[in-house]
């Protein structure tokens, strides 16, 4: 997936991550042969990034290096970052660009619609960054995204990869009211390493937002993701698939976390592909309707495909 954001200056003129500059650089472990992609050269790939770069848009899998960019791009597949690109929270996993975020760009509802139509996307990821300096971290933006690409894409269906909202009244309620086809909310990892790795967070009130959205609309596909290799043991991921399962989370992602600086939280380990074939195994048979879990798996990866799947399952049901 390709995660587009308005093209600014501003990351370049100040530390992407201030709140880390202080801490020592953490080892890194060497990435083992699994963890390698090719080149990208097809043409939709070229064809993609002309589009981008057409509507004055920049990629956090530009920035970030993501391993999947060539396979994605060249699938005209996308992941609409919206909000910004300045998160309020500071995760120890993530590269996002942490500070005062700018104030919410009206006209970007109407920009990220039109980049979907130009795209010709089948299916679209509407993520952000944290937003806990709004009432309502973002919600009635998310709507008015939502809102704009069925205006001018009907046939285009759409994820949704919330933050937390952290407890704002009325703000997942706003967002589900918006009618996502798809409400995906990720974990990231086990309740044991959340006050290391996401401190801002709290696992229990993850949770309960995928339960909420079941509560709120069933016919909306739950959808949650984690990354391993962050020191977590097989017992603790097995028990946060039960978790979801209880939530009636249907889909699940389970990828290769890779540190993104030194300044990251460390990789404790790689995870062989045997092993996520094993977790994937495992996530089937407690009632996961789609699973997808690799090394390169991340939370949209793959998503038109799983929801596709999803859909055939259900209506199978």
């Amino acid at each position: 997936m390709v995660t587009l954001i308005p093209s600014r200056d501003r990351c370049k003129q100040r530390p992407r991550h201030p709140e880390k500059a202080w801490r020592p650089d953490t080892p890194r472990l060497p990435r083992p042969p699994w963890i390698r992609v090719r080149a990208p050269v097809s043409p939709v790939f070229a064809a993609t990034s002309k589009i981008i770069k057409a509507n004055g848009l920049v990629t956090v899998c530009q920035e970030a290096s993501c391993p999947n960019i060539g396979e994605c791009w060249s699938k005209h597949h996308a992941t609409m970052m919206i909000l910004g690109d300045i998160c309020t929270r500071g995760c120890a996993f993530c590269n996002v660009a942490t500070g005062k975020p700018d104030p919410v760009d009206l006209d970007e509802a109407n920009r990220v619609s039109s980049a979907v139509n130009k795209l010709g996307l089948a299916h679209v990821v509407i993520t952000s960054v944290d937003r806990d300096d709004l009432a309502d971290g973002g919600a009635h933006h998310f709507a008015g995204v939502i809102g704009a690409i069925r205006g001018r894409s009907p046939a285009t269906t759409i994820e949704v990869l919330t933050p937390d909202f952290r407890g704002k009244k009325g703000a997942l309620e706003c967002v589900v009211a918006a009618g996502p086809d798809v409400f995906n909310h990720n974990l990231e990892t086990v309740p044991r390493l959340y006050r290391s790795i996401r401190p801002g967070a709290r696992y229990i009130h993850s949770l309960n937002v995928l339960a909420r959205v079941k509560e709120l609309a069933p016919e909306i596909v739950t959808k949650s993701g984690i990354m391993v290799g962050l020191g977590e043991h097989i017992s603790e991921i097995l028990a946060v698939m039960d978790d979801l399962r209880a939530a009636n989370v249907m889909c699940l992602t389970i990828g290769q976390y890779l540190q993104p600086t030194p300044k990251h939280a460390e990789v404790k380990s790689y995870l062989h592909p045997d092993v996520f074939a094993e977790l994937k195994d495992a996530a089937l048979a407690k009632g996961f309707v789609s699973v997808a879990s690799s090394p390169l798996t991340r939370s949209s990866y793959h998503a038109e495909e799983d929801f596709q799947a999803i859909k055939r399952a259900m209506a199978h049901a």
